[in-house]
C-alpha cells in the first residue's frame, strides 16, 4: 500500500486535473487585457453549446457556431498569420500562460513584416476549430494557443498547433506542435522563439507537419534573428 502521504497527493492531484477540465475560461477579463496591450481582438464560440457538449462531442468543438461565423467575416483580409486562443482542456493554462507567450512572439514577429489577423478568442474550442478560423480570415498560417488535457503533474500545460494553409480538413500530420509550455515545462521565451522560428520557416517553406523540423536550439546565439529578417 502507498503511504499516506503520496495518496493525498496522488488524490489532490487527481482532483486538480479534474478541475482543470471542466473550469471555464474568464473570457471577459482574456478579452480585456488583449485591448489593454493595444490588439484587436474578436470573441467567437465554436458549435459546442456548453462544457458538457464540448467534452462529449469534440466534433462540435472543431467548428464554429452560425453566430461567430457571420461576425468572423468582417474580420476578413490578407493575412499573414492569425492567433487563436482557446481553452481546450484546461482553461487555467490558457489564463496563466497565453499572454505571456503571444506577448514575446509578437516582439520577434514585429521585427520583420508579418501582417497578423485580429487575435481571435475562441470559447469552447478544439485544436481544429484554428483550421475553420484561418480559412475565414484568409491567414497563410494560424497558431492555436490551446489547454493541454491535464496530466496529474500538470493541470496548466499550454500548447501551441501551427498550421499552413488552414482550412476545414486539415490532419494533424500537417500541424507543428509545441507543448507543455509553462514555467515547470517549456518557459515562456523558449515557447516565444521556437514558434517565431517555426512561423518563418513554415512561411518560406511554404508547409508544416511533418517535413518541417523545430531546429531553433541548433541555430548560434543570434542567428534567429538574421533568419527573420531575410523571411
Amino acid at each position: 500500500a502507498l503511504p499516506t502521504r503520496a495518496t493525498l497527493d496522488f488524490q489532490l492531484a487527481h482532483a486538480e486535473a479534474r478541475d482543470a477540465v471542466e473550469e471555464r475560461l474568464d473570457a471577459d477579463r482574456l478579452f480585456d487585457e488583449l485591448t489593454a496591450r493595444g490588439l484587436t481582438a474578436v470573441r467567437v464560440k465554436s458549435a459546442a453549446r456548453d462544457r458538457r457538449s464540448f467534452l462529449m462531442r469534440p466534433d462540435l468543438g472543431r467548428k464554429l457556431d452560425d453566430d461567430s461565423r457571420q461576425h468572423l467575416k468582417a474580420f476578413a483580409g490578407d493575412y499573414d498569420l492569425s492567433f487563436v486562443i482557446a481553452e481546450g482542456l484546461s482553461a487555467r493554462a490558457i489564463a496563466r500562460h497565453a499572454l505571456p507567450v503571444l506577448e514575446r512572439a509578437l516582439q520577434s514577429l514585429c521585427q520583420t513584416s508579418w501582417k497578423i489577423a485580429p487575435i481571435v478568442l475562441a470559447e469552447q474550442g478544439r485544436v481544429a476549430l484554428g483550421d475553420d478560423i484561418g480559412e475565414m480570415l484568409g491567414a497563410r498560417l494560424v497558431a492555436v494557443f490551446i489547454g493541454e488535457r491535464p496530466g496529474l503533474s500538470s493541470p496548466d500545460s499550454m500548447g501551441v498547433y501551427l498550421t499552413f494553409a488552414p482550412r476545414l480538413g486539415r490532419t494533424d500530420a500537417e500541424r507543428n506542435c509545441l507543448s507543455n509550455i509553462r514555467p515547470q515545462g517549456l518557459p515562456y521565451a523558449d515557447a516565444a522563439r521556437k514558434l517565431a522560428y517555426l512561423c518563418n520557416e513554415a512561411r518560406r517553406r511554404q508547409l508544416t507537419g511533418v517535413d518541417l523540423k523545430d531546429e531553433a536550439d541548433m541555430l548560434p546565439s543570434g542567428e534567429l534573428r538574421a533568419i527573420d529578417a531575410k523571411s
